[in-house]
């Protein structure tokens, strides 16, 4: 059985990731998991969610403690596992540590992994954090200028200039396209500096 295909949306906090997993769900005929980073988060126990136990998962915005590189590191264990397995894959991301990009490069380069940039200014960002009343105010504001700082895209989206079909629509129409190849060039990048 060939590996299911894998789409992995990066961005910020708010930055219209959940929207474009729930259109992209829409629009692809075939069925697509929602294996993203929320969904491994609600996994945890209820204080994890609570200061101080969140630090140590992803409270500090831009550094993960023990508890968020574990869960982390499953996540993407368990991504390449239903791709493996035959079934295809959206996640949202939030990479903003080099360990992350490393571990999702030496996992995702060898399948069918498209490797999608979700882009959104600052002030819409903020608007968005300050609309939403469930997300720590700043946060946004400290992962932009790390989030995409590792890697290239196969395709790239701005949420504050297009509907979340229309994202959905890019991105669909790159994956038809033909296959991915960020993560691999990535990948060569990464085995060329080991030499």
């Amino acid at each position: 059985m060939p590996p299911g295909t894998i789409i992995i949306l990066n961005g910020t906090s708010s930055s219209g990731k959940t929207s474009i997993v729930h259109a992209l769900q829409n629009a692809l005929a075939e069925p697509y998991l929602d294996a993203g980073l929320d969904k491994f988060i609600w996994m945890l126990p209820a204080r994890y969610l609570e200061r101080p136990l969140w630090d140590d998962v992803l409270g500090k915005a831009t550094r993960a403690g023990d508890a968020g590189h574990a869960l982390v590191r499953g996540m993407h264990h368990a991504i390449e596992a239903l791709s493996r397995a035959g079934s295809n894959v959206i996640a949202d991301h939030v990479l903003v540590e080099p360990a992350w990009w490393e571990d999702c490069i030496r996992r995702f380069a060898p399948l069918p992994a498209y490797l999608v940039g979700v882009r959104c200014p600052l002030p819409v960002l903020e608007e968005r954090e300050k609309a939403r009343r469930n997300r720590t105010l700043g946060q946004a504001r400290a992962q932009l200028p790390v989030v995409h700082g590792h890697g290239i895209y196969d395709v790239e989206v701005d949420t504050s200039r297009l509907t979340p079909e229309e994202c959905a629509r890019n991105i669909v129409a790159r994956v038809h396209s033909g296959p991915p190849s960020a993560l691999r060039e990535l990948a060569n990048v990464a085995a060329n500096g080991r030499k």
